[in-house]
């Protein structure tokens, strides 16, 4: 059975940095694993995934070049490295995790979420 729990969201300051993670049990090689997030009034959005296997990764346009997506050595636990956060960073972060999907989706397997606030 996947389970999925994530932490270190918080509020911070804009520019800031902050990594999310995600305790992943029932993952395996052959999955997929990561984030999306949903801002007040917006539908989900994907962010970023990585093979499990092989740590093949995708980003979203909007983050490429300030998250980056990590799993430790022992394939126990997914990152969300966040920096220099701007305001509308501002949103729930879901872990995700599939066996069946692209690395953007679609994923069966939602964590419950981690509120990120960056104050402006």
């Amino acid at each position: 059975q996947v389970q999925l729990v994530e932490s270190g969201g918080g509020l911070v300051q804009t520019g800031a940095s902050l990594r999310l993670s995600c305790a992943a049990s029932g993952i395996f090689d052959g999955y997929n694993m990561g984030w999306f997030r949903q801002a007040p009034g917006k539908e989900r959005e994907f962010v970023a995934a990585i093979s499990w296997a092989v740590g093949v990764t995708a980003y979203s346009d909007v983050v490429k070049d300030r998250f980056t997506i990590a799993r430790n050595n022992a394939k126990t636990t997914l990152y969300l490295h966040m920096n220099s956060l701007k305001p509308e960073a501002r949103a729930v972060y879901y872990c995700v995790a599939d066996s069946a999907s692209g690395l953007r989706g679609p994923y069966r397997y939602w964590g419950q979420g981690t509120q990120v606030t960056v104050s402006s």
